[in-house]
């Protein structure tokens, strides 16, 4: 039995549609940071992209160094979670404000720097905290619980995705998505109010060397890295692609929507499917359909808008699994080998940004090397390069995430 198991008879039986909403508020926040505000403050406020490439590129750096720090920091201070996660929910939504809905009291780059500071640092802060808080609520959980709390958690977290990238335009620009942004933190936070049990006093947390010197977490964390390296290198991409490969400028949005859609929609089957027949043999599934619609990329040219439409709903649904699947599995250990969790998470979420950070840094020159320019004219050769990069490469890094999950004995079963 587990030590959340211990403290069943007190804890509360888990808030499932709360962890949804409050999942979808983080993811809500990523993408128009990530996308569009570079874009606002050029537009609106005349700051170079040059400016603003080296802040981000900066921010990016630190807030994958700081992961495991904010790690350590939940597991300390776990005896207060609730407060902190106030603090911390309090921090995103003012952040978010800052950055689209008030306009810049102190030079406009200084002023994106300082609330990206603030929304990076509180998004990754609870991010950790919620994964942690999950590992012990999964265990008051009948039946599969970590794959049942991870269906919920990721498919709200596929949805707020999708809200993200529609709201700014339904709510008539950036100012009137912050604002109902900030509303819903505060309904994402009541929908968790009592939820937030901590684990003790801090004096519990295991620290980083029992993670890592557990031979399945790190297996997992490998896996981990290595399989969401495609996701990063088409992300990265993906503009590119959609602009250049497909010429088809504009349909980046609706190509958004329908693969997070369609991750979203498929979460919840690739967790039944794995409560019935392992984790391990559908995620191993998926990956082999990823395998698939990134072959199939390389493959389309100027005009192929259907066909891309058709792998935007295949690898979506594949990403599905791999959004839900692995963090059950992840939390699953955690709750056998570091039941507070939080140290372990703060490695989950370093090792997701870390290869963000490196697919921009290895592939963006590559292409630039290669004779790729954006938003340029492109010879033929150029756009052979951006679709094998796009496709090709991606099928290379799952064939090897592939190769380790079949070496990784993950006990598989109903949990």
């Amino acid at each position: 039995m587990s030590h959340a198991a211990t403290l069943s008879g007190a804890a509360p039986t888990p808030r499932l549609p709360g962890y949804a909403l409050f999942a979808g508020m983080l993811a809500a926040a990523g993408l128009p940071v990530y996308i569009h505000a570079p874009k606002v403050y050029a537009d609106a406020h005349g700051v170079s992209l040059a400016a603003l490439g080296t802040v981000l590129f900066a921010l990016r750096l630190i807030d994958v160094v700081q992961d495991p720090a904010l790690g350590w920091l939940a597991a300390r201070s776990a005896r207060w979670r609730g407060l902190a996660v106030s603090a911390a929910a309090a921090m995103i939504a003012g952040g978010m404000l800052g950055l689209f809905a008030i306009a810049p009291p102190v030079a406009p780059l200084v002023w994106f720097a300082l609330m990206l500071t603030l929304v990076f640092s509180a998004f990754s802060f609870l991010t950790i905290c919620m994964y942690a808080e999950g590992v012990a609520a999964a265990d008051r959980l009948p039946g599969a619980g970590h794959l049942r709390l991870a269906r919920w958690r990721e498919t709200g977290a596929l949805l707020g995705i999708c809200a993200a990238a529609t709201a700014p335009t339904l709510l008539g620009g950036y100012a009137g998505f912050a604002l109902a942004f900030a509303a819903l933190v505060v309904v994402a936070w009541l929908a968790m109010v009592g939820q937030w049990q901590g684990g003790g006093d801090g004096t519990a947390a295991t620290g980083f060397g029992t993670v890592l010197r557990d031979a399945r977490a790190r297996r997992l964390l490998a896996v981990a890295l290595v399989n969401a390296a495609p996701v990063a290198v088409t992300s990265t991409l993906f503009l590119f692609f959609v602009e250049s490969r497909l010429a088809a400028p504009g349909w980046e949005g609706p190509y958004l929507v329908l693969f997070f859609l369609s991750a979203a929609c498929a979460a919840p089957l690739w967790g039944a499917l794995a409560e019935r027949y392992g984790a391990k043999r559908m995620l191993l599934w998926a990956m082999g359909v990823s395998i698939v619609a990134f072959g199939w990329a390389v493959t389309l040219g100027a005009g192929d808008l259907a066909a891309f439409a058709v792998i935007c709903v295949v690898s979506g649904a594949a990403t599905g699994a791999d959004m839900t699947l692995l963090p059950a599995l992840f939390a699953r250990r955690m709750a056998a080998i570091a039941p507070g969790g939080a140290e372990g998470f703060g490695l989950w979420a370093f090792v997701s940004k870390f290869t963000l950070a490196l697919a921009a840094v290895a592939v963006l020159p590559t292409l630039e090397v290669g004779g790729f320019r954006a938003g340029g004219e492109n010879d033929a050769q150029a756009l052979w390069l951006l679709a094998l990069m796009y496709g090709g490469l991606p099928c290379l890094l799952k064939l090897g995430a592939i190769a380790l999950l079949l070496r990784t004995d993950l006990d598989d079963g109903k949990g």
